[in-house]
């Protein structure tokens, strides 16, 4: 299936690994061009090569969008290379564990603040762009908003900002035919997902059990399936959908777990 996408321009916030990494790749593999926005220079390297060798383009810019970012700046850079973008996916964050019992109320703002501020920055910062194009915009979302996970309040917070955001801007940019969806992501394992399943007790017996819990086929989502369904939501096939939290999890959030035991 051609998603139409061939030629078209699009933001990536941490696009250098993990989920946003996945987008990139299957962004360039369907003749797209990624704009990888990521805070570490070195990374942005490692997955421009790997585009490259893939037989893909991109174009890399470092930028800490924890921080208060300069957009201006930022704006200035990627738009003297790029007079078109289609589209911006937000997918940058990490969960930071900053919960009731162990934070405060700095470390709450901030948790909020490198999670969700960027996003609304970073839209804000290419609007005018999005509106000559009517392009499309993917918030990355994490089930955390919707289940809890005990101890990471700053990022259910955020999480749940995101998801709201999503909403929000649908119905703001219906005027200039911009779509807004959200993906939500449960259980993938990434390389953030990796480095807090190790500051848990048990980490390789805590990692069964929360595979075994997943109901479709007891197995974590690839973030290239993750990918795909952002691609999707890109593209021109997904014409009329918006305003929408689609979550691509294996049934995680929403089904029974019991039928896990149903063979």
């Amino acid at each position: 299936m051609d998603l139409q996408l061939k030629n078209k321009n699009f933001i990536v916030t941490g696009g250098a690994k993990g989920i946003g990494a996945a987008i990139a790749f299957e962004l360039a593999k369907e003749g797209a061009l990624p704009i990888i926005i990521g805070r570490n220079q070195h990374d942005n390297e490692n997955i421009q090569t790997a585009i490259h060798a893939a037989g893909g383009q991109c174009a890399t810019f470092e930028a800490e969008l924890n921080e208060r970012t300069d957009y201006a700046a930022l704006h200035q850079r990627i738009t003297t290379q790029f007079k078109e973008i289609h589209g911006i996916v937000n997918n940058a964050g990490a969960n930071d564990g900053v919960g009731l019992k162990n934070g405060n109320i700095d470390l709450f703002v901030k948790s909020i603040h490198k999670n969700v501020t960027h996003y609304f920055g970073t839209v804000q910062c290419f609007l005018n762009e999005l509106i000559q194009t009517k392009g499309a915009i993917v918030n990355i979302s994490s089930k955390v908003a919707e289940t809890g996970q005990g101890g990471t309040s700053g990022y259910a917070a955020a999480n749940g900002a995101r998801n709201a955001l999503t909403r929000e801007w649908a119905v703001e940019l219906i005027p200039y035919a911009i779509r807004v969806n959200a993906v939500v992501v449960a259980e993938s394992f990434t390389p953030l997902y990796q480095e807090w399943i190790k500051t848990l007790p048990a980490p390789d017996e805590t990692l069964k059990k929360i595979i075994s819990s997943i109901p479709f086929e007891n197995r974590m989502t690839k973030p290239e399936e993750i990918a795909h369904m952002v691609l999707f939501l890109l593209s021109k096939l997904s014409s009329h959908t918006t305003g929408q939290i689609i979550h691509v999890d294996g049934g995680y959030v929403h089904l029974d777990r019991a039928i896990t035991h149903i063979k």
